[in-house]
């Protein structure tokens, strides 16, 4: 096993930020920044310095940074290695929406079953309102999705906060600008997802929050594909409305920009969704993994 104490100080590095590692970790501050002194006082160095406002890695944090995950690594591949090979497969059933599903778990599907291998995983890919239905029929035992659910209905659990953005080709009109109206967005070549998708109704939930009428959110085109979504932007056959977990190597690439709305900004959660008990070791145990992972490798 890796020191928890390493695991505290990668937390950090990647948050930058000594309280939003304390939530992730679900620890007081001070414990925080006591295991950090401690490596700090066992090495002889100092591994994080203020800069203004925010913490930055020294020389020597992203030194120690790089081989504390290496160790993380290991230290998993051993659990692997230390497994009963014989032990009885074990098969569960998750759902995700689009974009998690797509875009989020499947590096984390991948080191799972890495240290997993007696656990045999399905994963079904829908939008959100067939994914909760697949729960509620337990088809499966546990939903990660993006959009609005009925909270009092499921037992659940936050993954993560995701950011939706307007998202265009650097051809069209909206790339050489710093900002748009919402109007122009709403009356222009706006793509869509299906009814259906939670980033869909998450979008027109805020619009009609701020006052709009439902008649006047009419999509330019409706694509029930991420995949699909995502070319026609690249295309310039319109802009659409979308997580940026989607679009991250478009990004990088620069075959997609960001185009910032006055005004307007959406965030929402990811969460993990369940009804059954009967899973919780299992349940619990993934959604621990999928904290772990996505903080360290991200």
């Amino acid at each position: 096993m890796i020191d928890s104490r390493l695991i505290t100080f990668i937390t950090v590095a990647k948050t930058n930020n000594f309280t939003r590692a304390a939530e992730i970790l679900n620890l007081t501050q001070p414990a925080v920044y006591q295991q950090v002194q401690y490596l700090e006082s066992h090495y002889g160095v100092k591994f994080i310095k203020k800069e203004g406002r925010h913490l930055k890695l020294t020389e020597e944090g992203k030194i120690l940074l790089e081989y504390a995950k290496e160790m993380y690594a290991i230290s998993q591949r051993m659990e692997e290695k230390l497994k009963d090979s014989s032990s009885i497969i074990r098969r569960h059933r998750i759902g995700a929406t689009m974009t998690i599903g797509g875009y989020v778990l499947p590096s984390i599907l991948g080191k799972y079953k890495n240290v997993n291998n007696n656990v045999n995983i399905t994963l079904h890919v829908d939008n959100t309102n067939i994914i909760l239905k697949k729960l509620i029929d337990r088809e499966i035992e546990l939903a990660i999705v993006e959009g609005p659910f009925d909270k009092k209905k499921f037992k659940f659990k936050k993954f993560k906060d995701d950011e939706l953005i307007l998202a265009a080709s650097p051809n069209h009109d909206f790339a050489s600008r710093k900002s748009v109206e919402l109007e122009e967005v709403l009356e222009g070549n706006l793509l869509l997802r299906e009814q259906g998708s939670g980033t869909r109704e998450i979008f027109e939930s805020e619009l009609i929050r701020r006052g709009y009428s439902p008649d006047t959110i009419n999509a330019h085109m409706e694509v029930g594909s991420i995949t699909s979504l995502v070319s026609l932007v690249e295309y310039n056959a319109g802009y659409t409305i979308i997580s940026r977990e989607a679009i991250q190597r478009e990004l990088e690439q620069g075959t997609i920009v960001v185009v910032p709305i006055n005004n307007f900004s959406m965030l929402r959660e990811f969460n993990f969704i369940y009804i059954d008990e009967k899973e919780m070791e299992f349940i619990n145990g993934f959604i621990n993994f999928c904290h772990e992972t996505d903080y360290i490798y991200r």
